[in-house]
């Protein structure tokens, strides 16, 4: 009876040390740093499955669009639209086509960040990209991007190669 009592509370007491939510919570303390919560790391996972939160929005997934935006680039150095209205919340796929002869791209970002990237353009202006938020579309050809805009303001987009900006190759998404 008394090796049954201490085999029971033994398995009481490694059933608690090593619980489900002792798992989930990460190590206990000490004097390592304080890891993530579970909560914490479930947000983080539910998240990073958009992409990266910019103060003007994340990637979005094709499951949730609800509007469709045609976006000509051109070698007259205009978007059209050059205003897109967006309800705060809302996915769009974005469909890029390039009528021109000559290579486009579209970034977008807080007018601060288009102005930062268009001074690394102009020192750097073979510089490579790879953020979700800017696309190259090269002469007759298309591209496609799913963006969700959940957050409020007035964001610019541009078209950075050398002079296409300073030729007016601009406009705004403008999210309420």
């Amino acid at each position: 009876m008394i090796m049954k009592k201490r085999s029971l509370l033994l398995g009481l007491s490694l059933m608690t040390a090593v619980s489900p939510v002792s798992l989930l919570a990460g190590p206990g303390h000490g004097n390592e740093e304080h890891s993530e919560g579970f909560f914490t790391r479930l947000k983080n996972a539910v998240f990073a499955s958009y992409g990266e939160q910019l103060p003007f929005g994340r990637v979005g997934k094709s499951s949730e669009v609800s509007k469709k935006v045609a976006i000509e680039l051109n070698d007259q150095f205009r978007f059209s639209p050059e205003v897109i209205p967006v309800a705060v919340g809302e996915t769009l796929q974005l469909d890029f086509k390039n009528t021109g002869q000559m290579r486009h791209e579209w970034v977008i970002g807080t007018p601060f960040e288009i102005s930062e990237h268009l001074e690394l353009m102009r020192r750097f202006p073979d510089m490579e990209h790879d953020e979700p938020h800017n696309v190259h579309v090269d002469p007759g050809q298309s591209h496609s991007l799913v963006w969700q805009f959940n957050r409020e303001g007035r964001f610019e987009y541009a078209c950075l190669l050398p002079g296409h900006y300073e030729a007016g190759m601009r406009g705004f998404a403008e999210v309420k």
